[in-house]
């Protein structure tokens, strides 16, 4: 394990090239996180403490693990269900807004966790900052048009995050960072976290602030297929739905910042880019949760905001530096 400034020798132990270091401060990354079958490789933070920080969009990675425990508990039915019937049906402005086309009434949880919903929701998330202002969120969503037929079109959608996050909330009858905090922080061990709210409820699509050991918690427990420390948290089956493609997502996009497109989980297969699988979570500007089950790997990159596509840099932390390593362990 390496703490504050990795020295040369201790990334040659570890078989990673030295110059990572050097790479690190010259692309901005704040920190890095690497375990492996469930020990720490190496731990390193450009601030010195490992505190909540803003993992913004990995955050739908964590919904989709509630919302996967929710329905193995039986608190929401199956992802072939309406989203509409867990939402408020006396909100007079959401059924104004389903009035103008019945087809939304057939959006289904799965549309909205593989980003498949139709809605009209341009220029990669740009009605995300109107959606932080909307005063009833659920009406602002699902008042948009249907661009596209459901299932057809990988369009990036926040507001599709909130609509589920609302409907976990109102299907277990607490917030969202209490049932996530029953069902998921606690048995792991994740913890001290801030969850930012909406109006209506906690922000499902980017609220979510923790340390970088507690994020690779999540991975580990994908890696581990949903268990942990002998208990299933969230179901195996679930695990595996989520983090297989569902749609190609985002995979020819350039620079190879994203991928193809699970349960609110991006994936990266063997054939699209050098080594094993894996699949991550993704947040604006290149935060990072890799998990790589072949190599029981876990590793989270967290970088300074400069721009949607400098989040490459990212992960080449990742593809350059540390998976060859431990590919070649």
């Amino acid at each position: 394990m390496a703490t504050g400034r990795m020295t040369a020798q201790e990334l040659e132990k570890l078989q990673i090239n030295p110059r990572m270091m050097e790479q690190l401060e010259k692309w901005k990354i704040k920190g890095v996180h690497a375990e492996q079958a469930g020990q720490e490789l190496l731990h390193w933070n450009s601030s010195g403490e490992d505190r909540p920080a803003a993992i913004l969009s990995c955050t739908k990675s964590v919904l989709s693990a509630l919302i996967g425990i929710a329905i193995d508990q039986g608190i929401i039915g199956s992802v072939h269900d309406s989203i509409v019937p867990y939402l408020d049906g006396d909100d007079q402005e959401l059924v104004h807004a389903l009035r103008d086309d019945p087809r939304k009434r057939s959006i289904t949880l799965e549309h909205l966790l593989t980003m498949t919903s139709g809605l009209d929701w341009p220029d990669f998330d740009k009605p995300y900052w109107e959606l932080k202002e909307a005063k009833n969120p659920t009406a602002f969503v699902l008042g948009r048009p249907l661009a596209h037929e459901l299932g057809d079109v990988f369009t990036y959608n926040s507001g599709g995050s909130q609509l589920l996050a609302i409907a976990l909330e109102r299907a277990a009858g607490e917030s969202l960072s209490r049932f996530a905090r029953r069902h998921l922080f606690r048995p792991l061990g994740i913890g001290p976290v801030r969850w930012n709210r909406l109006q209506g409820g906690q922000e499902g699509g980017a609220g979510l602030s923790v340390g970088m050991r507690d994020l690779a918690k999540l991975g580990r427990l994908y890696v581990q297929e949903g268990s942990w420390e002998g208990k299933q948290i969230v179901s195996a089956d679930w695990v595996r739905q989520s983090v297989q493609p569902h749609h190609k997502g985002l995979l020819h996009y350039e620079p190879a910042v994203y991928g193809c497109y699970g349960y609110h989980w991006w994936v990266s297969p063997a054939d699209k880019q050098p080594g094993p699988d894996f699949y991550f979570a993704f947040g604006y500007g290149g935060q990072y949760l890799f998990a790589v089950p072949s190599l029981d790997l876990t590793v989270v990159v967290r970088k300074s905001l400069d721009g949607r596509n400098k989040a490459i840099l990212s992960r080449r932390v990742m593809e350059e530096f540390i998976l060859p390593a431990r590919m070649n362990s």
